[in-house]
């Protein structure tokens, strides 16, 4: 690895850029995700007590409630919501055309949807978490690529970073501009740049006179970026004398000199998204633009994410729902062999996972909402595991649906009604549904996210007795405080309510589920524990093992959150607890194969067997096929300059 000799870089991704583009050292580049995270625990937080073995029903129970008249409100534009996507809005034609039309952005702007997470004070909507989803849910169910479209421009475009961090003089100057229906995006990713942030090489130099930056750099994959007016930019501010520097978020105008849309990007899913790489040469930004201060760029983008990946599980409990319509309808009018397909136990396995599966997940999410809502919770646990979780199961479910369907879930939608069958788009749920995977934290990135903040209250009392860089005198304070820690915390573990038989018996037919959570987020606090005791400071590199422990936590908070529910609205819904125990029976069994592969897997095995591949000592394997040409690099390189592209932008024309 190579990087600068010059001025050394801070933790929080200050000072000069990498040698090479792209290119720093290990150490670093985990020294600057570890200063971006949120560090204090002053709220509390059910997912990171669940990981510590402490089931505090409490945090959920009663079930939050949302205020009646935000409610109220919310109503009233879903449901004018619902009308325009229903009538105004062909999926089917967003999709085969690749092409969201002008009308639908105006109609969406005339609605107020590119204002409904900006405060009703600069001209929004102010909805809540929970009600934003719902819209996200309903306009995501007739094109997936409208739902990332008002996703991205209000999750992780401007309104979010403005709303958090921004001045009063940047939300009065740009919010209201937002809320009337210019779009917005968000632009960290370069080409050689994913989630290791202290790679990136987009630079913002500060002006001589001081009245700004020149932004010099190239953006991958930014969705909206072809349509967007004003952009949030992630750019490394050099650090110098009196300037501390670091990767810093810039609000830019999307039309500014030097901006250049050169190509717009092309997708296995979502065909109608307009996502881009955009390049920036010597683009001008003031200084009055900065959000937040220098340095405090990917602070700033993990703390809008807290809240901004609820969206995607929103869409994923949209498809679950979509999904159970289409499986349900179809198995009931499908007859083979005598009796509907879904009375036959092979495809009855598979409707009862996606119902129990979509009830699961509608519930995660909307308590992660309404926690959010709430200013007393800290979610960023509870957020990355709906994320994770969510966009997980909801593939496994359009993979079921395919499978249920048989033939017609491979077929397109057109091709159906063609032959003038229902045109049920099944193939393209799967396939808009698997970027969410990726979007906003990839499964292995959010495992290792997650894990981090579960080990966290270890790490804090521990850190500096595996840290190789920490002297005898930090190692044995820390070995102190460990000590104290321990001894109050351990026999915690070894017994805990879940062991009586009259635990939580105020949920009724679900106490016994509650009962399995509390004893089993014991045993996942004292895996945790043996493994840290067992690794130390190489549990980092454990990543298959930490990606179970992550994995668990999600079932335990998924069942807990789906038997308060169920308990909440008894008397309304009746037939949740039904949902609740199937859903809990189901992650029971998940919850077994997944602490016994803790410590019985082929993990080494694996690794010692990439090893090898990487090696190219299976290259024989490789025979007998034609492979993808080698004559381009795997990753594109760039340099600083002029664009010499044709700029591709598309401009919305004002609203008539």
């Amino acid at each position: 690895m190579t990087t600068t000799e010059h001025t050394p870089s801070t933790s929080d991704g200050a000072g000069p850029l990498p040698g090479e583009a792209g290119q720093v050292s290990e150490k670093e580049a985990r020294r600057v995700a570890e200063a971006a995270r949120e560090s204090a625990w002053d709220r509390p937080s059910f997912g990171r007590e669940l990981f510590l073995g402490r089931l505090r029903v409490d945090l959920i129970d009663p079930w939050p409630r949302p205020d009646p008249a935000d409610t109220a409100r919310a109503e009233d534009f879903l449901g004018r919501l619902r009308e325009f996507c229903a009538t105004e809005v062909d999926g089917a034609a967003i999709e085969r055309d690749a092409h969201i039309p002008d009308e639908v952005f105006h109609g969406l702007a005339r609605l107020g949807a590119f204002g409904m997470k900006i405060d009703r004070a600069h001209g929004g909507l102010g909805l809540s978490n929970l009600h934003y989803c719902r819209a996200l849910m309903l306009a995501g169910s007739v094109s997936p690529a409208l739902g990332a479209l008002l996703s991205a421009h209000q999750s992780i475009g401007v309104p979010q970073p403005l709303k958090m961090f921004g001045t009063p003089e940047q939300k009065d100057r740009f919010l209201p501009r937002l809320a009337a229906g210019e779009v917005s995006a968000f632009l960290l990713t370069e080409p050689d740049v994913g989630s290791d942030p202290a790679r990136l090489a987009t630079t913002a130099e500060p002006t001589p006179d001081g009245s700004g930056y020149r932004l010099n750099g190239v953006k991958l994959w930014a969705t909206n970026g072809t349509i967007a007016t004003l952009l949030v930019v992630m750019a490394r501010v050099p650090a110098a004398d009196g300037r501390r520097g670091g990767i810093t978020a810039f609000v830019v105008e999307g039309d500014a000199e030097g901006i250049t849309v050169e190509r717009r990007n092309a997708f296995l899913g979502l065909r109608g998204l307009e996502n881009s790489l955009t390049r920036f040469h010597d683009v001008f930004v003031p200084k009055e633009n900065v959000i937040g201060g220098e340095g405090k760029g990917l602070k700033i983008a993990l703390t809008t994410l807290n809240t901004g990946r609820l969206s995607l599980p929103a869409m994923c409990v949209g498809a679950g729902k979509w999904a159970l319509n289409v499986a349900r309808e179809w198995a009931a009018d499908r007859v083979q062999w005598g009796r509907p397909v879904g009375e036959h136990e092979a495809v009855a396995q598979k409707l009862s996972f996606i119902a129990a599966t979509t009830y699961g997940m509608e519930t995660m999410l909307d308590l992660c909402c309404l926690l959010a809502d709430d200013d007393r919770n800290d979610i960023r646990i509870e957020a990355a595991l709906v994320k994770l979780y969510a966009s997980e199961m909801a593939w496994r479910v359009a993979d079921e649906l395919v499978q249920i369907r048989g033939g017609r879930g491979y077929e397109t939608a057109d091709s159906l009604a063609a032959r003038g069958e229902r045109p049920a788009a099944v193939e393209q749920m799967l396939r808009d549904l698997r970027i969410n995977r990726i979007f906003e934290g990839s499964t292995e990135i959010m495992h290792l996210l997650i894990a981090r903040e579960a080990v966290d209250a270890h790490l804090s009392v521990a850190g500096d007795i595996i840290d190789p860089d920490a002297g005898l005198g930090r190692k044995a304070r820390a070995g102190a405080r460990a000590g104290a820690f321990y001894a109050r915390w351990l026999p915690t573990l070894a017994v805990g309510a879940g062991q009586r038989p009259t635990a939580y018996a105020e949920f009724g037919p679900l106490a016994g589920h509650l009962r399995h959570v509390e004893r089993a987020s014991r045993k996942l606090a004292r895996s945790t524990f043996y493994a840290m005791s067992r690794w130390q400071g190489k549990m980092e590199r454990r990543q298959a093992f930490l990606g179970r422990v992550v994995d668990i936590g999600a079932e335990l908070f998924a069942m807990s959150a789906v038997c308060v529910r169920a308990r909440a609205e008894r008397e309304t819904r009746p037939e949740g607890v039904e949902l609740a125990d199937l859903f809990c029976r189901q992650a029971r069994v998940r919850v077994a194969a997944l602490f016994t592969a803790l410590w019985e897997n082929t993990d080494s095995v694996d690794v010692v067997a990439a090893r090898r591949i990487l090696a190219g000592r299976y290259a024989s394997l490789e025979e007998d096929v034609i492979t993808p040409p080698a004559d381009l690099p795997w990753v594109a390189r760039w340099t600083p300059g002029e664009s010499t592209a044709r700029d591709v932008r598309r401009r919305i024309p004002p609203i008539p």
